[in-house]
């Protein structure tokens, strides 16, 4: 995807080879049926008095109510085969199909040309010196598909796509010149930077629920990645933390043949993923589901966790700016299909009761600067796709409190954070300047924070209405490469949209308060590791908790966190600690719900009480 990385002049290392002779594989996506009815069904299963409270479907009755036809399904595939393509597989949930053949044959059926490209561009991907393809320009669909309602042909495009959303401190210029002042006053056991899931119990009150028994026994939780890992790595780090669980617990599926291993490929990612959703819920069984890092990869991968119907709770932290799917970016070709079709694949798990969370993003309230680094190019205020999905739960990021001392001339510089606030590096600013005359761009600290503000492509979900603190997206928001003459600007950000609001809740991200990780891709045991991807697993071991306390599934989390907001504010009875202080380089922590933390960060024992406290209806999910 991306041909903004191919055609830009900061992308010249990436060069075109001519037409490819690759066999193609693709998946082919159909429209659900009746899909108002869906998102309605949606909504009842999360809205408490309503006849279909948490009374999820089965992935039969999914089947029957919301895929397609059968009818659709067989002349698709008739079609397909007498054009010389061969259908490999069809999904269990009837959605999708992969479909392969000659580049030939898809360049005929769908009138664009498919090109293959050689990336060298060690600068950025450092592993990605490698060959890929791309459609030239945007596919045509033949009509028998258009009128048999398939809505995305994905995997044209076989390019590296997903970052993971891991931050460390080593970007820092000077980052040696920072070191923590040991700290007595802290709440948590460990130390800032080396917290374990013990410290995230302690800080979050999940401790309570341990005590009355509640370990995510009985429950399944999911993680979906690009990246193979070691299982010896969770299992490694659960016993150096002396945390005692379930033997034998973690099982693997590999979609697609499974992503790559290695630090390069994001491995460090997967294990971090499973020792903390695994650590929070030490009884709960793990589902490791990786795939090839492509936009195909991912398609395929959530539309095998939604057929497989296993998993109760799932998160993902890898991602995309939302933008980078416009035609804009793509020389004229729209991925937002793509949105659409993982988007759908989200509205099946909500309606089934899987609960998913992924991360927001490390780059604050410009999510192109992960990408597309300042000061070549402008920074617009974007969001992380797919946390912007309204059928995701969206995971932000606070710092807690913590004391360091900077090396300043000949003396040192306090920095102080005194209580927990939304993450980003800005207030390490004054530090730069005063010592080292550095702007936050020089420096490294920007935009490093939690990821948050308002999509430009999905418009606000219903739960997110009548919620005080709720923005439109901002005017002037432009992506523009600058070190060209002249420069050119890609995308004019649409303006004041009424677009969803992320993130939904937060918790601990900053690497300088940030946590411990075991990684045998990385070389074994390391600390200062933070980012978004971190809270969006943690939330993930909290629900499979909340699961087992409510003695089934508790389905899509987002509206109910807002639900509760509504009904008991920020009292002594609240679930959520509101954080009003710090920023994410735009959107400020205020009273309230704000794009930089959400509603704030979880008091998990009194979110699960409040959680399971209400009758659900029938049964919840699981099965065939």
């Amino acid at each position: 995807m991306t041909g903004l990385f191919a055609t830009s002049p900061a992308r010249a290392d990436t060069q075109q080879l001519g037409p490819t002779n690759d066999t193609i594989t693709t998946t082919i996506v159909f429209g659900v049926r009746n899909p108002y009815q869906l998102e309605r069904y949606i909504q009842e299963t999360v809205t408490p008095g309503s006849p279909h409270y948490r009374d999820f479907l089965t992935l039969r009755e999914f089947v029957t109510h919301f895929a397609p036809a059968p009818g659709q399904l067989k002349r698709t595939q008739r079609y397909l085969e007498s054009q010389g393509l061969t259908v490999d597989k069809i999904f269990d949930d009837h959605l999708a199909m992969t479909v392969s053949g000659p580049a030939s044959v898809f360049e005929s059926v769908l009138q664009t040309q498919v090109d293959d490209f050689q990336e060298n561009d060690v600068r950025h991907h450092p592993h990605r010196r490698h060959r890929f393809h791309r459609p030239r320009h945007q596919p045509r669909m033949p009509k028998l598909l258009l009128d048999n309602d398939v809505i995305a042909i994905v995997g044209l495009s076989n390019e590296y796509q997903f970052k993971p959303m891991n931050a460390s401190t080593t970007r820092i210029a000077h980052a040696d010149a920072l070191k923590l002042v040991p700290s007595s006053n802290t709440i948590a056991t460990g130390v800032p930077g080396q917290y374990t899931v013990a410290d995230v119990a302690n800080l979050y009150d999940i401790n309570p629920l341990y005590a009355e028994g509640t370990t995510g026994a009985g429950t399944t939780l999911g993680v979906a990645t690009y990246a193979d890992f070691l299982a010896d790595d969770a299992y490694t780090y659960w016993n150096l933390i002396g945390l005692p669980s379930k033997a034998d617990r973690i099982s693997k599926i590999h979609v697609d043949g499974g992503g790559d291993f290695g630090a390069d490929a994001g491995s460090g990612e997967t294990s971090l993923d499973v020792e903390q959703a695994g650590g929070l819920a030490p009884y709960a069984d793990v589902v490791v589901y990786d795939a090839p890092n492509s936009s195909q990869g991912g398609i395929d991968m959530f539309y095998q966790v939604v057929s497989d119907n296993r998993v109760d709770s799932l998160s993902y932290s890898w991602g995309l700016p939302e933008i980078y799917y416009y035609p804009e970016l793509n020389g004229g070709v729209d991925y937002t299909d793509t949105m659409k079709a993982l988007n759908q694949a989200f509205m099946e798990a909500a309606v089934q009761g899987i609960t998913l969370f992924t991360a927001s993003g490390d780059s604050g309230a410009y999510d192109t600067n992960r990408t597309l680094s300042a000061p070549s190019f402008t920074t617009p205020l974007s969001v992380d796709w797919p946390s912007s999905s309204p059928y995701m739960t969206a995971a932000g990021g606070t710092t807690e409190p913590v004391s360091l001392s900077g090396n300043c001339g000949s003396g040192t510089y306090p920095i102080q954070v005194t209580g927990e606030r939304a993450w980003s590096w800005d207030y390490l600013s004054d530090f730069f300047q005063t010592c080292y005359g550095l702007s936050p761009v020089d420096a490294g600290i920007f935009s490093s924070g939690g990821g948050g503000g308002v999509s430009v492509y999905w418009h606000r979900p219903w739960y997110q209405y009548g919620v005080a603190g709720m923005q439109r997206s901002a005017s002037g928001q432009s992506l523009t490469e600058l070190d060209v003459d002249p420069t050119v600007t890609y995308l004019d950000l649409r303006a004041n949209y009424a677009g969803r609001n992320v993130p939904d809740i937060s918790m601990n991200a900053d690497p300088f308060t940030g946590y411990l990780v075991y990684s045998s891709a990385d070389g074994g045991l390391g600390q200062g590791s933070g980012g978004t991807s971190f809270v969006a697993p943690q939330l993930n071991g909290i629900t499979a908790l909340v699961n087992q306390r409510n003695g089934g599934r508790i389905g899509l989390l987002a509206p109910q966190l807002y639900r509760l907001l509504r009904q008991y504010g920020y009292g002594p009875d609240s679930p959520f600690n509101d954080i009003a202080s710090g920023d994410n380089w735009f959107w400020q922590g205020a009273q309230g719900y704000d794009p930089a933390t959400g509603v704030g960060t979880p008091d998990v024992t009194r979110l699960a009480i409040l959680l399971s406290s209400y009758e659900g209806h029938g049964h919840h999910g699981h099965g065939h």
